[in-house]
């Protein structure tokens, strides 16, 4: 991961299926700036699950630009990019409080970190699958991140253990 500026003007590069790390490793190597945030996957592999780190936006990475000195045309012909986003002839820019909002989520390697941590006795909901937008209780968080919830279904407390990031805080 190379240095993170939240000052700097940034651009959405698309790079090729499977190449994010191809193509973050061959810009800095050019000495552009990048940003690749992640998030954790749980996936089945040959009858296993196994939890593997993804592009948070898949297919695109964030790359700091300075348009005055014209470089961009370098990112298109980059390995492992297929293309910088552009509305036209210019490339176009990434609005600055959504990347710095991402930086500030994401620990130094780039791992989407939880919005909030959850609590004993929080009020949630569930964001998707068939219980999505019934509330529950939160009974316990165990470090493995699942969480163990309480929710009336039927007019019975059901415990149901879930992900984190499949839940959202009541307000």
């Amino acid at each position: 991961m190379s240095y993170h500026d939240s000052e700097a003007t940034w651009f959405l590069a698309q790079f090729k299926p499977n190449s994010h790390k191809i193509a973050e490793r061959n810009l800095v190597r050019q000495g552009f700036r990048t940003f690749l945030p992640l998030h954790e996957e749980t996936m089945r592999v040959r009858g296993s699950f196994t939890v593997q780190r993804r592009p948070l936006f898949q297919g695109y990475l964030f790359v700091a630009l300075d348009m005055l000195q014209g470089h961009w045309r370098a990112v298109n012909s980059t390995y492992g990019i297929t293309r910088i986003v552009s509305l036209g002839k210019e490339p176009t820019p990434v609005p600055r409080d959504l990347v710095s909002q991402l930086m500030l989520r994401c620990d130094q390697e780039g791992k989407l970190m939880p919005p909030k941590l959850l609590q004993p006795g929080d009020q949630v909901t569930m964001t998707k699958g068939p219980f999505a937008d019934i509330i529950a209780t939160i009974e316990s968080v165990l470090p493995d991140r699942r969480v163990w919830m309480l929710m009336d279904i039927m007019g019975a407390q059901t415990r149901i253990a879930v992900e984190a990031n499949q839940l959202r805080a009541v307000k």
